[in-house]
């Protein structure tokens, strides 16, 4: 990523709250994201991706 995280967008699980920069532990962020708007669709982009490994392994078990 070119841009500093620091100074991106982190959706808190915790909270469910966007926040820019380091605000929480890391423990309760997920990101960086560019943009508010996609940090406020953080778990859907989540579930997304867990859907998509998930497939990927089955096809690797095969």
């Amino acid at each position: 990523m070119s841009e500093d995280p620091s100074t991106q967008f982190w959706y808190n699980t915790k909270t469910g709250e966007v926040e820019k920069g380091y605000v929480t532990n890391s423990a309760d962020r997920v990101g960086p994201f560019p943009t508010h708007e996609e940090a406020e669709h953080a778990l859907e982009k989540l579930r997304a991706n867990s859907a998509k490994w998930a497939e990927e392994d089955a096809r690797d078990d095969r």
